[in-house]
């Protein structure tokens, strides 16, 4: 009786609710919005109730269809304001942008933002394991949140304030590193937000340097 209790409540607190759990490939649409509602509004809530692993497909799938939303969004933008600098990322690469820029751009964002969520996802499960150590939840679990933190690429598209809102990807970001690895909060934002830090030092470097060598000339 006591272990029959006991399994219960364990199976209960690592099996997410009825409400909640990966997006749903049997219902796509319904699924995808109430995926969103839910990552975007209760992250905790959210990322705590999906299994660490089991399949990668539906988080992939659900990532791809945002990564697709944003380049066909942003790709009309372009076509009618007829800037390139406009509308987030390009995957057919730069040059004067057309119609067949833009189909191309829609054919190539699935390949590319699946190749780049892989790779993104195995730099981020390194430093999961330099930060958070061995006893982490594996590196599909890192692709999980990475992949459903793509939900800010529906935003990102959007001219000034997309890139703004999209920042609010490294909250869930941390949240969703959190809550899948069990970390604490300063962990996981080590691991969100130390590449970011590198690449603005790097990037400082090279001003510091380049403006060294401008005013060597100058003088």
């Amino acid at each position: 009786m006591f272990y029959s209790e006991r399994s219960t409540k364990m199976s209960a607190t690592t099996s997410p609710g009825p409400s909640g759990g990966d997006y749903d490939l049997s219902n796509p649409v319904g699924s995808f919005t109430d995926v969103v509602r839910r990552v975007v509004t209760r992250p905790v809530e959210f990322f705590s109730s999906i299994p660490r692993r089991g399949n990668y497909l539906a988080p992939l799938l659900f990532a791809l269809i945002c990564i697709e939303i944003s380049t066909i969004l942003g790709g009309l933008l372009r076509l009618a304001w007829h800037a390139q600098t406009m509308g987030g990322l390009r995957f057919e690469g730069a040059g004067r942008y057309g119609f067949g820029s833009f189909v191309a751009d829609v054919i190539l964002a699935p390949v590319g933002g699946a190749i780049g969520l892989f790779i993104l996802a195995a730099i981020a499960h390194l430093l999961v394991m330099l930060f958070v150590g061995g006893g982490n939840s594996g590196y599909e679990s890192t692709f999980r949140v990475v992949s459903y933190v793509s939900v800010t690429s529906l935003v990102n598209w959007i001219p000034l304030i997309g890139g703004l809102l999209a920042l609010y990807g490294l909250y869930l970001a941390v949240v969703g590193i959190r809550e899948m690895h069990a970390t604490t909060t300063g962990r996981a934002a080590l691991v969100v937000l130390l590449p970011i830090g590198l690449i603005l030092l790097v990037v400082l470097i090279l001003v510091v340097v380049a403006g060294a060598v401008i005013l060597s000339r100058l003088t």
